[in-house]
């Protein structure tokens, strides 16, 4: 299984997911990041007027009540280009932790996901030459050993034993 291939199976796992990390991001941006922004720019020309930074940052975290507020406010010339600079290392972390996701989401090896006693080692039918349809010992979906077949009916399963 090529590289790509992996990738491919990873991201159709996370498809689901994909929609809530990115709504995560965008209430992340403007529910956290704007505020702060905000915050940092109006501290900032406080502090170049004589005021003490750290007590209107404080006093100015304020903003994080109002969203809709941050939303109109961090797109103004005042505090556009605070809100870019921290959208820009949010997304950074963001994207950071979306690629450990598909990474941790990555098959192992090319039989991840495959059930147990398939018959996916078939292709068109060519099972049914020996097994039945039908009725006999059930080895999988719609594979049965016939036990009125003429020869040997053993059956021995072959898996891993986990015993811890």
């Amino acid at each position: 299984m090529s590289f790509g291939e992996k990738i491919k199976r990873a991201l159709q796992k996370m498809k689901s997911r994909i929609i809530v990390y990115l709504s995560a991001i965008l209430v992340g941006l403007f529910g956290v990041v704007a505020p702060i922004c905000r915050a940092i720019t109006d501290a900032n020309l406080a502090a170049a007027n004589g005021s003490d930074w750290f007590e209107t940052f404080f006093l100015k975290l304020g903003y994080l009540t109002k969203i809709g507020e941050n939303i109109t406010a961090v797109f103004t010339d005042k505090y556009r280009s605070t809100f870019f600079t921290g959208a820009e290392y949010f997304i950074l972390f963001a994207i950071c932790f979306i690629f450990i996701g598909v990474y941790k989401a990555l098959p192992k090896h090319e039989y991840d996901e495959i059930e147990n006693g398939s018959s996916d080692w078939a292709q068109g039918g060519e099972q049914y030459r020996i097994l039945s349809k039908k009725e006999g010992i059930i080895l999988a979906e719609k594979n049965y050993l016939p036990v009125d077949k003429r020869g040997n009916v053993n059956v021995l399963v072959v898996r891993r034993f986990w015993c811890w």
